[in-house]
């Protein structure tokens, strides 16, 4: 497996002056902290990493310290963690990164799976937050026939040692990312942003990453669980979401003693990425709710 080089795929990385690699439970973590105030950890979602933060990142540390991880066997974080990448397991890991820079969140901001990941975190105990913001967030099984063949097909690619290099050539074709983007996930993102992408789905490793991730989820355990999360949470939902449906968003938030809905109006699954200013804004609002 080729892995995502800091000093290739990672030259002129969004946001890098704030980058540090930090060495934790026998991994080596890219991580960016930048601003002062409360701690925000941001957790990307499956097949992304710190560049979807690219403009939002910066926007948040006005106000916040911001704390932005790769996720294991995403971007420049190497994997795979010693106990697997099923949700318990990535979150126990990510508990122990923030132990070892010595940092609890105010707050856990996640993205679609990175939301799922917060939840976990929270119910298991590894972080005790006072509040949870999901982006697009996934924390229910796919509707109807998704929920069997979602999970399945994770899993038939991660038993093909081919699928990873396969997923990666394609990703080197003219316009397959911008395209591949657009259609999974309703957003129209610039042009930097899906070079970012790029770059990232052109590597077999961050490819194999997110396969393996998606192939570990177990959405069904996380769904029985989410009526026992005590945290706030705010579930901020574009409209024209295509890979997770707004209603999802409105089941998931329905089962959480405090938790809220925000709709964006025609935004789509990378809505954080389309009107960054818009997020930041729903953000500051609800985590400084109790000030």
């Amino acid at each position: 497996m080729t892995a995502p080089r800091w000093s290739v795929e990672g030259k002129g990385w969004p946001n890098s002056a704030h980058s540090r690699f930090v060495e934790s439970g026998r991994l080596r973590w890219h991580v960016q902290v930048m601003g002062a105030g409360p701690a925000l950890l941001l957790l990307h979602g499956t097949g992304a990493a710190t560049h979807s933060w690219r403009a939002l990142a910066p926007l948040l540390a006005e106000h916040f310290t911001v704390v932005a991880v790769d996720l294991p066997g995403h971007g420049f974080t190497s994997w795979r963690p010693a106990d697997g990448m099923s949700m318990p397991a990535m979150a126990r890991t990510v508990g122990n990164l923030l132990r070892r820079l010595e940092i609890a969140p105010d707050a856990i901001v996640g993205h679609s799976a990175g939301a799922a990941i917060a939840c976990r975190m929270v119910l298991d105990g590894q972080a005790t937050p006072d509040a949870i913001i999901g982006l697009s967030a996934a924390l229910l099984p796919f509707p109807g026939l998704g929920a069997k063949l979602f999970p399945s097909l994770a899993r038939l690619l991660f038993v093909n040692p081919l699928a990873p290099h396969f997923l990666a050539r394609l990703a080197r074709t003219r316009g397959e990312t911008a395209q591949f983007l657009l259609r999974s996930t309703g957003s129209r993102i610039d042009d930097a942003g899906v070079a970012f992408y790029q770059r990232l789905f052109a590597t077999s490793g961050h490819c194999a990453g997110a396969i393996t991730m998606m192939a570990n989820w177990d959405l069904d355990a996380l769904a029985r669980d989410l009526p026992l999360l005590q945290t706030r949470m705010l579930l901020v939902h574009g409209s024209a979401d295509a890979a997770i449906p707004i209603s999802s968003a409105r089941s998931a938030a329905a089962l959480v003693g405090d938790g809220r809905l925000t709709a964006l109006v025609g935004l789509g699954h990378l809505a954080h990425e389309e009107k960054p200013e818009v997020v930041v804004e729903a953000i500051r609002e609800f985590v400084g709710g109790r000030g």
